[in-house]
């Protein structure tokens, strides 16, 4: 069990600034202690990889990152990693995994990504949102088969919502993940930022994706309902809470000025009161 002394201090208030807070919350505790110490891995190496400060400098931090997760697994536990290493005994995480979401942020950390290809666009959300799902769906106690779907499905679909959501913020620092098929099936062969968030065709640029997060949504959906609900309310209630956004973004439409679409607390609340019982 994850003793109280050995938790860092930090992780639960780390976890309170997420739209998944709730979903987490309603776990047994040892579940909830394991996925605030993920989540406060995960958002240690975003910090870097969104930070300011130069590439080389943000690659150098996230290399070190890869060091503390080698010692961890190496049985040298680096100080303040405590909590996150009897996470990773008592569920059985897999370093690949954190090494996948490492990778994952050093692909925002060398370069801001500017319409990437399909194929590049699905390896991304692979690192930054899947393995972050893998490693979740192990604390769930999902069966292996099931849960490596679920996560590799669901976590597309959160990270396609995410791009969707924050183009705006995204284009602000230089970055566009709307697939480059896409651009130039709307009729867009720019992939300046913000030259693309002005044509005309960025709609139908955004509708594609919308398509593929429905897809994925809906693949979630299926392995959600063949699986024990007391296995599934979290990642349940992740998956309508995006499902929601998703459908206010596509109600709010993609002509500017875009208003951010977020769901408040107590819609959220509402979410996690719906099925963390159901």
């Amino acid at each position: 069990m994850l003793q109280a002394a050995q938790r860092d201090p930090q992780a639960a208030s780390r976890a309170r600034g997420s739209s998944f807070y709730l979903a987490m919350r309603i776990l047994p505790r040892e579940q909830r202690e394991a996925m605030f110490e993920v989540y406060s891995f995960c958002k240690t190496v975003d910090d870097i990889a969104d930070g300011e400060a130069p590439h080389d400098w943000r690659l150098a931090r996230l290399a070190e990152w890869r060091q503390r997760i080698a010692a961890l697994y190496a049985g040298k536990v680096p100080a303040g990693l405590q909590a996150l290493a009897q996470a990773v005994a008592r569920f059985g995480l897999r370093q690949e995994d954190f090494l996948a979401v490492i990778e994952g942020m050093e692909m925002d950390a060398t370069e801001d990504i500017r319409a990437p290809t399909l194929a590049r666009l699905d390896f991304y959300c692979d690192r930054v949102a899947s393995a972050v799902g893998r490693l979740s769906v192990r604390i769930f106690g999902m069966a292996e088969d099931d849960g490596r779907e679920l996560a590799h499905h669901l976590g597309r679909a959160l990270q396609l919502t995410n791009i969707l959501r924050d183009i705006d913020e995204d284009a602000a620092v230089g970055r566009l993940y709307l697939p480059r098929q896409a651009l130039q099936q709307a009729g867009v062969n720019a992939f300046d930022p913000a030259a693309v968030l002005a044509r005309p065709g960025l709609a139908a640029a955004c509708s594609y994706v919308v398509g593929l997060a429905r897809e994925h949504f809906a693949s979630a959906d299926a392995i959600i309902a063949r699986c024990p609900r007391r296995q599934v309310r979290a990642p349940r209630i992740m998956a309508e809470a995006y499902r929601q956004i998703l459908d206010e973004l596509v109600a709010r439409g993609w002509t500017p000025p875009r208003q951010p679409v977020h769901l408040g607390k107590a819609h959220l609340l509402r979410i996690a009161l719906r099925y963390a019982f159901g």
